[in-house]
Order: structure tokens, then C-alpha cells, then sequence
């Protein structure tokens, strides 16, 4: 029998102010049912508090949901928290309302994946699993 690897553990956060949370949890299940472990920390989250979450829960993946418009605001914070931290092997993607102006300093940021409305749980779960194996994290 052979042994079969962890599951890939993502953390799926709302960071700030926005109490809208039917897309973030419809990801959670989505990623949840293509095999990988889930925590969702739920609305309204500081950077502190995501970044503790990552660190607490061991996860591979942070996932954002941010429909507010501050994501040029939060995630320079997030992402210098995560640094901070030595969290740079956690693969970091944001989801939700961003302008195609806003994608490329996301990405600069070291953001590894932007997705907007439309996008299909089943292409996230892909993104997910190729940036894993790319990092060589599991």
C-alpha cells in the first residue's frame, strides 16, 4: 500500500471591512471537494489575524476574498506580514472585484494568482495544485 500525501491545506480569508462571504465560501467548499483541507477564518479579518491563521494552521495556500476595493490597500500589508514571518513558500492568490489595472501590482507584490468573477472553482483548484508542485512544498 502506498502512502498517499497530505492534503494541501489552504486558508480561505476575507480581510477588512467586507461582510460579503457567499464567494469565499463557495471556494472553500469547491477547493474542500477537490481533496484539499479548508480552514475559513470568516469576515472582517485584520492582516495580523490572516498571517496568525497561517502560521497556526500550517497551510500551504492563503486565499483572499476581497470585494470591497481595498485590496491596494490590505495586501501590501499581508504580504510584508507574510515576509516578515519567513512565510514565503505559502502560495498566496486573491479573489474577487479587481480591475485588470490593479492585476500586475498584485502580482509584483508576489501574489501568485488574481482572480476575478467568472472564474470557475474547478480552474482555481488546477492553480493551486500546479503552483504546489512548482514550489515543491509537498
Amino acid at each position: 500500500m502506498t502512502q498517499s500525501r497530505n492534503p494541501i491545506r489552504v486558508l480561505v480569508a476575507k480581510p477588512g471591512l467586507d461582510g460579503h462571504d457567499r464567494g469565499a465560501k463557495v471556494i472553500a467548499r469547491a477547493l474542500r471537494d477537490s481533496g484539499m483541507e479548508v480552514i475559513y477564518t470568516g469576515i472582517r479579518q485584520t492582516p495580523q489575524m490572516i498571517v496568525q491563521a497561517a502560521i497556526q494552521e500550517d497551510v500551504d495556500v492563503l486565499g483572499m476574498s476581497i470585494l470591497s476595493g481595498a485590496h491596494l490597500e490590505i495586501l501590501p500589508g499581508i504580504m510584508e506580514l507574510l515576509r516578515e514571518e519567513g512565510l514565503n513558500d505559502i502560495v498566496v492568490i486573491v479573489g474577487g472585484i479587481i480591475p485588470e489595472s490593479d492585476r500586475q501590482p498584485l502580482l509584483d507584490l508576489g501574489i501568485s494568482g488574481v482572480f476575478g468573477p467568472g472564474t470557475s472553482t474547478s480552474a482555481i483548484a488546477e492553480f493551486i495544485e500546479t503552483k504546489i508542485e512548482e514550489r515543491g512544498v509537498r
